[in-house]
């Protein structure tokens, strides 16, 4: 028998109206080594719950109901419900305890919340193995929860951290980009070729450094707080020829094949135009940075239900199973072997996912390794608001 953390045997709550089974049931429990308290109606045993957090309680189900409103008959279920509905006691197990062996009464026990139903007159051995078992389940809850704890507590040490850290980096990565910049164009005096291809190869590096720096600033944003959507009627079909007229130069220079598919019943909807551009700019970088050979992306916009259903498909290296849901969160980035090593974020999907539940829709992915992705996100033609909360689930 394991004891509750402070070196005290577990604590049992017995509630039963009638004093010889109170005292039966002490007798028994004390011989297995726990320690005990009692009550005689359900306000008395709800109050002994809360006051005492016990690791675990037997109820008998009919009791003096006092102030509960039910019948006394009902008192065990009534005070179990208050237990689970309760955040301090929700955890504790309830063994029901009853002279009744209706299959109703099991019904309403299992309704009610309880975790385990012995009738009377119940075997001794019986009952010490079920309590056992369920105050072995309640500390291993009760240690998962407080690992849980303590994670999202050194994950928002880490998060805040890395604002503070982000938030004191871009002023002075702004100084650096703007003097690199006064350098190159000579204003500080002539420059050599070799010089002027280095200040470049450093100014481009810089410019990844603040994207970097924006992508976090923005997922940060996008994870804390309530946004405002600048909604707008938005044309599929205008959009995805924005998309590719905006990325026309980038596709030459990469050799990048694009095909755009537009059904012919897809509606306008409204959307927020620069989060929406940002989502495909992402997928797009993605779909040619993470290819070691020039791409064929296809671009298409369904009506699906009463939204729509945009898919950018690429013919790259794919995607395993197993990091098909990893890929959404912050930082995770996949290595394959058919895929070249590039520099990432991973902060591009994380972000797509956050804007796209934004807008009340969802993306996901599908992809065979060595047989190129498709993300698909369905948005719905009217986000029911235009501030959303996005959950922070990454």
């Amino acid at each position: 028998m394991t004891d509750n953390g402070d070196g005290l045997a577990p604590l049992i709550l017995v509630a039963d109206d009638v004093p010889a089974n109170v005292e039966l049931l002490f007798d028994q429990l004390h011989t297995l080594g726990y320690r005990t308290i009692s009550a005689y109606d359900g306000p008395s045993a709800l109050a002994a719950c809360f006051e005492h957090r016990p690791e675990l309680c037997i109820l008998d189900v009919s009791m003096p109901a006092g102030d509960l409103g039910v019948e006394d008959r009902a008192t065990g279920f009534e005070v179990c419900r208050r237990i689970k509905r309760d955040p301090r006691s929700a955890r504790i197990p309830v063994i029901f305890v009853t002279a009744l062996n209706d299959t109703t009464d099991r019904v309403r026990a299992i309704e009610a919340g309880g975790d385990d139903f012995l009738t009377k007159p119940h075997n001794r051995l019986v009952l010490g193995a079920r309590v056992r078992s369920l105050i072995k389940l309640k500390a291993a809850t009760d240690a998962l929860e407080e690992s849980f704890r303590k994670m999202r507590e050194l994950e928002k040490v880490r998060d805040d951290l890395m604002k503070m850290i982000v938030h004191d980096l871009k002023s002075p990565l702004t100084t650096v980009l703007a003097t690199l910049e006064m350098v190159t164009d000579g204003d500080f005096g002539p420059i050599t070729g070799e010089q002027r291809r280095a200040l470049g190869d450093a100014e481009a590096k810089a410019e990844d450094l603040l994207a970097l720096i924006e992508d976090l600033l923005e997922v940060a944003r996008l994870e804390e707080t309530t946004i405002t959507l600048q909604l707008a009627p938005t044309a599929p079909a205008a959009l995805l020829s924005e998309i590719v007229h905006e990325w026309r130069l980038r596709f030459q220079q990469e050799g990048v094949v694009v095909h755009t598919d537009i059904g012919d019943d897809v509606p306008v909807f409204e959307a927020d135009g620069t989060l929406l551009r940002r989502v495909f700019a992402n997928l797009i970088q993605n779909a040619i940075t993470h290819s070691a050979r020039a791409v064929e992306l296809h671009l298409s916009a369904r009506l699906d239900g009463d939204g729509v259903l945009f898919t950018v498909a690429d013919n790259g290296p794919g995607i395993p199973k197993e990091y098909q849901e990893l890929i959404f969160r912050k930082f995770e980035q996949v290595r394959t072997p058919n895929a070249p090593r590039v520099r990432s974020s991973g902060l591009g999907l994380a972000f797509c996912k956050l804007a796209v539940e934004a807008h009340g829709g969802r993306i996901w992915v599908q992809s065979d390794e060595g047989r190129g992705s498709a993300f698909h996100f369905r948005l719905p033609r009217h986000p029911t608001a235009t501030k959303a909360t996005v959950r922070a689930s990454l």
